[in-house]
């Protein structure tokens, strides 16, 4: 059964084709839905992102130009230097944000999908995997890129009426990490995972 969180119409949850969602009858609102992804294309999704993490966080994301001073930065420097102007707990905030929590979640789920597909049916393979199930909302919760995007993006259109603002392969490589791990997050389905466990 399945409770609808709009109208609380408790609902038989039935097995759907693949990229089918099911709608509450009464009010329309989505129920659930089968990944329109397999393991595959997650899998797939989780290496490029993997890919991209350390040039996301290790190359320049900014070239700053402001009366004749010259700086780059990247995401971890930024961080960094947030927390050496006096602001040490925001600086760990940016810091989990945008570079911690994204890689443990990454690997996790990259964890899980080779379980999945080579060692669901040994016993420690089983005992893993629920383990990193059962820690899986924590990781969602610490990684927030869209975050850090977001403010970067507003940040570095601000100071483009001061200097001059060239983006970096540092950018495009974390725009591409964002774009990832979003669609990695679309096709995840925590409770999917699970059915994985009862089979």
């Amino acid at each position: 059964m399945v409770l609808c969180g709009s109208c609380d119409l408790a609902v038989q949850k039935r097995a759907l084709p693949s990229g089918v969602r099911a709608l509450c009858p009464r009010c329309h609102t989505a129920l659930y839905h089968t990944p329109y992804c397999s393991i595959n294309g997650m899998l797939a999704l989780c290496l490029t992102a993997i890919i991209l993490f350390a040039p996301a966080n290790m190359l320049p994301v900014l070239d700053l130009q402001f009366l004749g001073s010259y700086r780059t930065t990247t995401v971890i420097e930024g961080a960094l230097a947030v927390a050496s102007q006096g602001f040490p707990i925001v600086g760990l905030a940016v810091l989990v944000a945008a570079v911690v929590g994204p890689g443990l979640l990454i690997l996790s789920i990259l964890l899980q999908i080779l379980i999945v597909k080579y060692a669901l049916n040994t016993r420690i393979g089983k005992w893993l995997l629920k383990c990193l199930l059962q820690q899986q909302s924590l990781l969602s919760q610490l990684s927030m890129l869209e975050i850090y995007v977001i403010s970067f993006l507003v940040t570095a259109f601000q100071l483009s009426d001061f200097a001059d603002i060239h983006f970096d392969l540092g950018t495009f490589c974390f725009t591409m990490l964002f774009l990832s791990v979003l669609f990695l997050m679309r096709e995840y389905d925590l409770e999917h995972m699970w059915s994985y466990l009862d089979e």
